[in-house]
């Protein structure tokens, strides 16, 4: 069972006792709670938490006086459809894997909340409730690992050694075979032209990218971890801006995603299509695949955890 941090407001300076507070209330997720040890009646803080954040909180006393009251505050589960689309596919793998089946981007799309999703894609709740329905009934032994669970550090070591390896060694012959097939029957299909482009496009981009991850952010996100597991919370590293700008390149990548579905006609395949030609779409859609999976990875799971722990240790800090 998971231990409920609890925060000994006496302790606090009166005048940041409320502010403490309401930062770690925000930093919670859905379901996830904290206690508050106290020497007189909090109850004037529920009241200004219901008027600044809302019904989003159950309040329950665990003590109450005569000399010290112990209140449970816990941040309620948002109802699945005002979840994003990202938080949703965090919790489970294999709610993504349904939302693939049907259109639905989890990865670059992440942010947004799953009844927007839905009105976009065109999608209704019923037939994501049977989609739902139907990713749930994986047997145990194909279920995905449960990356919400690990640690930063090593989550961002598996992105590295298992989606950043599969870049650099499939794209390279993903840009081979573009080259080839486009040279072999673009005079029948010029479209392949603008294919091995933005092909070549995407990859050149992505390598840039796995650079700086690999470079600066991972590392940055590490020695966050490392210092708040230390205690160290004098140099407080920023993560921010590189989030920012590794989430505005996966977007990017998105598109250019979306390019190649589109010049490919959804990768279908002419009449007669050779075995390269007929390799380099398998292909693509192997190397989109897991580029999702990748993208969800770092946009649903390591960014958010890397954003709290630093929220958590500037508000320790303060």
């Amino acid at each position: 069972m998971q231990t409920i941090p609890t925060i000994d407001v006496t302790v606090i300076e009166p005048r940041l006792k409320h502010p403490t507070i309401f930062q770690n209330f925000d930093a919670l997720s859905g379901g996830e709670a904290f206690i508050i040890f106290n020497d007189h009646d909090p109850k004037p803080l529920y009241y200004q938490l219901l008027g600044e954040r809302g019904d989003i909180f159950t309040w329950e006393y665990l003590q109450q006086g005569p000399e010290y009251w112990q209140v449970k505050i816990e941040k309620k589960a948002a109802s699945l459809t005002e979840q994003t689309v990202g938080q949703i596919a965090s919790q489970d793998i294999r709610k993504a894997d349904a939302f693939k089946k049907l259109g639905i981007d989890f990865c670059c799309g992440g942010k947004k909340k799953l009844k927007d999703a839905l009105r976009d894609a065109g999608v209704t709740e019923q037939q994501l409730q049977q989609a739902l329905d139907e990713s749930a009934q994986l047997p145990a032994t194909q279920l995905p690992l449960n990356f919400s669970s690990w640690q930063p550090a090593f989550l961002a070591d598996y992105i590295t050694n298992v989606h950043h390896s599969y870049v650099r060694e499939s794209g390279p012959i993903i840009a081979g075979l573009a080259n080839k097939v486009a040279n072999r029957h673009g005079d029948h299909h010029p479209e392949l032209f603008a294919l091995a482009e933005q092909v070549h496009l995407l990859l050149s981009d992505l390598y840039k990218h796995l650079v700086k991850e690999e470079t600066i952010l991972f590392p940055a996100i590490k020695a966050l971890a490392s210092a708040k597991n230390a205690g160290d919370l004098q140099d407080v590293i920023s993560v921010s801006s590189a989030i920012e700008l590794m989430e505005a390149e996966h977007e990017s990548a998105g598109d250019d995603l979306r390019n190649l579905r589109k010049i490919s006609n959804q990768y279908q395949l002419p009449q007669g299509a050779c075995n390269s030609y007929t390799y380099l779409f398998e292909k693509l859609k192997e190397f989109e695949n897991d580029l999702f999976n990748h993208i969800h990875l770092e946009n649903n799971i390591l960014f958010p955890k890397a954003l709290k722990i630093q929220q958590q240790t500037l508000s320790a800090v303060a």
